[in-house]
């Protein structure tokens, strides 16, 4: 937890002259025992009750408020958010004013300006010591300023306060921005809405604009009941204008009351629309903004140690809220999970010295346990992490976890360690020592008598993160939630990665997991290129298997886009890159071993911060008249406790790597940028030069539903219809020999024509029985599953996804390879339609080649060519078409009337084709295919065909 981004900003106007002071410093000087008290008080944030009254955004009597307007534009997760209030002091005397914003604690103010009497103030954020020294020429005397604290879980406060004459109008406007960070499935944004008195001008407005569209936005009842039918809300497919605007008489507490009832947090929540799993790439105003945020896929195993303090100072509440929660958590457990409790006081006991499976007799014996715990003692955290680990590689050396599990250890405390190994720095450097690269350290520091400091370094250098828990009625909640947002790991071990030359200064784009409803976010600069295509290629291991996936985005299209959007943040992927990029190297430099490595890293928070005019713990805002004569300062305090954006959302934090190829910069790059990425492997992700890979001549099945057999002896094509119905399942290679089944579902068009209902391929299903891997390709989707997972992607990216002997490559909107044990190839191309044709379908062709090694015993209506018949061809004569030609084949002892004439191959177009010249069978194929069309029907889609 850092102290509060908080600016406290102190004006005073000297009698009727124009002379200024307009001082802060949130720093508290070492070597004061009464500013020590004063630190020690605030590191606790107890709060005073003077301070309890700084919490009014407008203080003072005979004060009028003429307006109190917020404004929030969020552009692709980005919100700039302007505060602005006009006051009046309608008062006999001089009097102080305030203005008192609370402000997310992620968020950096970007500006402040302020008019009085016609004085107009504006803002520019500069390094600390340069600020302060330009405010030193012009300061007559100081004024000294505290820092004051809002006690919320999500908000610190903003305060300026000016000392004005009778009759004095003053306007204030505050800036801020910030990155919303998707959990559990949304985006929440927040606004503080206090104005202290009636308004007769109130109103605050969200426009949310997001290229890929919004899928959902809420506004959670946060502000009271009486409000929910003021709150206006309009959504298009891309843009949402969130909207209150209350009259003073909807303000009131109540109908004669004249306090106003606005004091409260107003929420909105939304999320955008995905249309695949490889995310969301953008580029704007040369800077690029990749997202990732996949869904579909099954959830990875889990080896969770609960690690929990049960000291003395746990008694009573704190005690029964962490029972509460710990109650909820086991029962999220599933059978494929382990787990094991620790709790420690100034001694440390297992519950089980093993990891156990998360059966439901376990979990009801752990929660009896849990019961029966009295808080007692000191705190022994050292010791207690070093069992939580070994219990962990102890597992893992004995093979008892799936080594594709997620492993983690779950901290619970609320003070420091008073037994054992005492010194933090010692215990941190013996966590890191013993944890393995695949472990992580989740930490939560329950009330303010826990060093959270410490507890974030520890968690941040082991591939977690730390949250406080505030000891009050809800704190059983805030568990469950934080529980939540790590209770479904998806990913493990994700790279972002962009062709070398592309991109330069790249935040962190290597993460240990990705947590299902979070989201991963990597930003950076885009170089000059000769093509407005920027390319990103992102690799991650799932369950049980391995994906890359290729996301595109055009260089220039969304900045056309967002240059006609009314209420857009143009300039968002700049600032985002900036915003990402300090959040992390305040992390790192949290981290930092040495002081001099400290430094290094404020130098280059410091230039990315004046570039960006962001006020961070390192910057200081100097505001100054338009003439530059008066001059005002406004810092924010140094923060050690600042917390380390991890790229977004829950994700994990393994570093990165540096490139091969340094990019020139202003500033040194850190450890975890990856200036330039190499290309992918070859093998990686191809484009849709794919079908190249099959021969020019294969067995395929391609529109209504047309069957094209290549006889490579013969040097011959023979083509068939079957006239089937939809519904039905047609196998086309069955082959128990490997244990490959190849079947494909009709689907009819959606009316008649010309007396005749047209059947295509809506789904083709493959069955690897070895591995027990079934891959199912719709025109939605295409779908893997192996009995316990089931992962879904989508035709809007490519990707290649890899899982034991079976590989599937997919080309966005175009076609989908699978290769068995790479001997045996399908694939399957995809045909659009207009979505409003009165007849036509999106449906499915399927190519395979003749080289497919399958086993003697493979049948079906394609599988059984694979030994080819003698065919020949004889009697060629004129038909009653002069265009086709007739003859007699000669096939499986069979005579049959065939006719010459062509059908089409879809690979090189999906839209006319190439025509393939072949001899065509009759009938749906009677006498070339063993049987009848009918003996090939099968019931479903993973079913072998029986024997002929």
């Amino acid at each position: 937890m850092r102290r509060p981004l908080l600016l406290l900003l102190g004006l005073l106007l000297l009698q009727q002259t124009c002379c200024f002071e307009f001082v802060i410093d949130g720093e508290w000087e070492e070597g004061t025992s009464d500013l020590q008290d004063h630190r020690e008080r605030h590191k606790r944030a107890i709060l005073t009750s003077e301070e309890q009254e700084d919490f009014e955004a407008i203080r003072g009597d005979d004060i009028t408020v003429k307006s109190y307007k917020v404004e929030s534009r969020i552009t692709s997760r980005f919100a700039h958010t302007t505060v602005r209030s006009s006051v009046v002091n309608s008062g006999s005397k001089a009097q102080s004013i305030g203005f008192n914003v609370q402000i997310p604690k992620r968020a950096f103010i970007t500006n402040f300006t302020m008019n009085v009497n016609g004085i107009t103030f504006v803002g520019s954020v500069k390094e600390k010591t340069v600020a302060r020294n330009l405010y030193a020429q012009a300061r007559a005397r100081g004024k000294a300023a505290g820092i004051v604290r809002a006690n919320s879980q999500e908000m610190e406060t903003f305060k300026t306060e000016v000392h004005v004459p009778p009759g004095s109008n003053i306007e204030f406007e505050l800036h801020y921005q910030e990155m919303m960070h998707r959990r559990l499935g949304v985006y929440e944004h927040s606004l503080y809405l206090q104005p202290g008195r009636l308004v007769p001008q109130f109103q605050a407005d969200v426009y949310i604009y997001e290229p890929k569209g919004i899928s959902v936005v809420e506004t959670p009842n946060t502000l009271g009941a009486q409000f929910t039918e003021i709150i206006r809300v309009t959504h298009s497919d891309k843009k949402a204008h969130i909207v209150f605007k209350p009259n003073i008489q909807q303000q009131r507490k109540c109908e004669n009351c004249t306090e106003s009832a606005i004091d409260g947090v107003f929420t909105v929540r939304y999320d955008v629309k995905r249309d695949s799993n490889a995310g969301e790439l953008q580029v704007s105003d040369g800077h690029f903004v990749q997202f990732f945020a996949p869904s579909n896929l099954s959830p990875l195993p889990k080896n969770i140690v609960f690690v929990i303090d049960v000291s003395g100072s746990m008694w009573g509440v704190k005690m029964k809220q962490t029972v509460e929660a710990m109650q909820a958590i086991l029962d999220d457990l599933t059978i494929d999970d382990h787990f094991s409790i620790i709790d420690f006081n100034h001694n440390v006991r297992c519950w089980s010295e093993e990891l156990v499976p998360g059966s439901s007799i376990q979990i009801a014996d752990a929660k009896k346990y849990i019961q029966r715990i009295k808080p007692n003692g000191g705190t022994n955290i050292n010791e207690a992490l070093m069992r939580a680990t070994q219990m962990l590689v102890r597992a893992s050396n004995q093979g008892l976890i799936d080594p594709r599990s997620v492993s983690m250890i779950i901290l619970v405390s609320d003070g420091d360690p008073t037994v054992g190994e005492i010194k933090l720095s010692t215990i941190q450097k013996n966590v890191k020592r013993v944890m393995r690269e695949e472990f992580s350290l989740f930490s939560l520091g329950i009330g303010f008598d826990v060093d959270y400091d410490f507890l974030e370094r520890i968690a941040m250098e082991n591939r977690g993160m730390a949250q406080r828990i505030y000891a009050n009625h809800d704190a059983a909640e805030q568990l469950r939630t934080f529980y939540s947002q790590v209770s479904s790991p998806l990913l493990r071990r994700i790279t972002v990665q962009f062709p070398e030359d592309t991109v330069s200064n790249i935040t962190q784009n290597r993460f240990d997991k990705f947590f299902s409803g979070s989201e991963l976010v990597v930003a950076g600069k885009v170089l000059p290129s000769d093509t407005d295509t920027l390319t990103s290629f992102t690799t991650a291991s799932a369950a049980s298997l391995d994906i890359t996936l290729e996301t595109e985005a055009d260089g220039s299209e969304l900045d056309m886009e967002l240059a006609k959007q009314q209420h857009s943040f143009t300039g968002f992927a700049k600032q985002m890159w900036a915003y990402i990029t300090i959040k992390q190297l305040i992390g790192e430099r949290s981290m930092a071993p040495t002081a001099a490595k400290k430094r290094k890293i404020t130098q280059r928070i410091l230039a990315l911060a004046v570039e960006h005019q962001f006020v961070t713990p390192f910057t200081a805002m100097l505001v100054e008249s338009e003439d530059s004569s008066e001059r005002l300062l406004a810092d924010s305090p140094k923060d050690p406790k600042h917390g380390c954006c991890s790229g977004g959302g829950v994700g994990g934090g393994s570093s990165a790597y540096s490139g091969p190829n340094p990019v020139r910069v202003v500033y040194q790059p850190p450890p975890w940028v990856q200036m330039t990425t190499p290309a992918p492997p070859s093998h990686a992700v191809k484009g849709p030069q794919d079908q190249l890979i099959l021969p020019p001549q294969v067995n395929l099945v391609d529109n209504d539903p047309h069957f094209i057999v290549h006889l490579p002896r013969s040097n011959m094509d023979v083509c068939f219809n079957i006239d089937s119905k939809p519904g039905h399942i047609l196998n086309l290679v069955s082959d128990s020999g490997t244990g490959l089944v190849v079947n494909g579902q009709l689907i009819g068009s959606k009316q008649v024509h010309k007396s005749k209902l047209k059947t295509y391929f809506g789904t083709i299903s493959l069955y690897y029985q070895p591995d027990g891997v079934s891959v199912t390709i719709n025109t939605d989707s295409i779908v893997m599953t192996d009995g316990k997972s089931n992962h879904s992607f989508t035709w809007a990216a490519t990707a290649e996804i890899t899982q034991d002997g079976v590989r599937i490559s997919i080309v966005k909107d175009s076609h989908v390879s699978v290769t068995i044990n790479n001997n045996i190839q399908v694939m399957v191309l995809l045909h659009r339609v207009w979505k409003k044709h009165p007849i036509n379908v999106d449906f499915l062709g399927i190519y395979l080649p003749n080289q497919n090694q399958y086993s003697p015993l493979v049948h079906g209506l394609i599988g059984q060519f694979s030994r080819e018949p003698e065919v020949s061809v004889y009697a060629v004569h004129q038909g009653a078409d002069p265009l086709k030609k007739e003859a007699t084949m000669e096939v499986k002892g069979n005579k049959l009337s065939v006719t010459r004439g062509w059908q089409k191959d879809y690979r090189s177009d999906t839209k006319r084709g190439s025509n393939v010249f072949c001899w065509f069978i009759h009938n749906s194929g009677k006498g070339f295919i063993d049987g009848h069309y009918t003996d090939y029907i099968v019931p479903n889609l993973d079913s072998f065909l029986q024997t002929l």
